[in-house]
């Protein structure tokens, strides 16, 4: 075998396996199984009062702690989180449009206001709840985004609800469940 046939093979075996660790390392980018993002409620501040009479408005500070545990940066739109207590609408929290580096955490602040009318329409159980010092809220998302993959947008949704058990006098954080759904929209 000559000299330049050593080094044609030489080459094409270096080439082969180049080839095959990119092609290995691209199929696993585009073909992980993406994982549902986490998101915990931390704590709740309350920020103010407002005295609509007869009823009461507060304003609350919410922190929430979100993780990304997926290979790729994600980027979402503005959205809303809704606030339920017994069934009903208590009261909302805007959260606007952000970007989350992969596998990272963030802390979000949403400002959220609770409406004094719905609470009054279920006093005997805010009563009741507060005499036992727990009181279940629910909180509902839906965020919808993108993640980057190499040069594609792969677009998605999740669903998160929350159940969350508050301290309702000092409005500490006791107890929470959440589940969340992610969808990915391909094409």
């Amino acid at each position: 075998m000559s000299n330049r046939e050593k080094k044609a093979i030489k080459w094409s075996w270096s080439s082969a396996l180049i080839g095959a660790a990119s092609a290995t390392a691209i199929n696993a980018i585009l073909n992980a199984k993406p994982k549902d993002p986490t998101f915990h409620l931390i704590s709740i501040n309350l920020t103010s009062f407002k005295l609509n009479l007869p009823l009461l408005d507060a304003d609350l500070l919410l922190t929430v702690h979100v993780t990304n545990p997926n290979i790729t940066p994600i980027h979402y739109s503005s959205t809303t989180m809704s606030i339920f207590y017994d069934g009903s609408l208590l009261g909302s929290a805007p959260v606007l449009a952000d970007s989350q580096p992969s596998r990272s955490c963030k802390l979000l602040r949403l400002q959220a206001r609770l409406d004094g009318l719905q609470l009054a329409h279920h006093a005997a159980k805010f009563v009741a709840d507060v005499a036992k010092r727990e009181m279940l809220l629910d909180a509902k998302i839906d965020i919808e985004g993108a993640a980057k993959v190499l040069w594609w947008d792969h677009k998605f949704k999740v669903h998160v609800d929350s159940h969350i058990t508050v301290d309702p006098v000092f409005l500490d954080v006791i107890d929470q469940q959440n589940n969340s759904q992610l969808d990915l929209f391909v094409g």
